[in-house]
This record gives C-alpha cells, structure tokens and sequence, in this order.
C-alpha cells in the first residue's frame, strides 16, 4: 500500500503503524474523490481490503499487549 501511495507522490512518515494506516485510508479516500480512481478500480479494492485487514491486527496487537 505503501508503495503504490508513492507512485503518487505520498509518503508516510509516521511512527506509529496505526496513524500511518489512518493517513493511508484519508490519503486513498481524497485519490477517490479527486478522480485518480473509481470505486470499481482493482487497485482501490484491494487498498480498501489491505488496510482494513492491517487496521485490524495492529488494534488487536494492542488490545494484547495491554493486557
């Protein structure tokens, strides 16, 4: 995911795995809405599914190590 945000031009920068996928889902959503891809796209479905699946092992990472 990633490396396809820097083909166009976005870098993540962020420390924290759970804010970098935060950015990454704003970032995918502004490239819908300015056209760089449609909702039917491969390449946006599989972002979508890549980050929501990421999303969810780094919050149960840390519902883990909490405890």
């Amino acid at each position: 995911m990633q490396e396809m945000l820097k083909k166009y031009g976005y870098i993540n920068l962020f420390p924290d795995r759970l804010d970098a996928i935060a950015f990454m889902q704003i970032e995918l959503g502004k490239m819908l809405e300015s056209g760089i891809f449609q909702k039917s796209d491969h390449d946006y479905l599989t972002a979508r599914l890549i980050l929501a699946r990421e999303e969810r092992i780094e919050k149960k990472k840390s519902t883990t190590n909490k405890k």
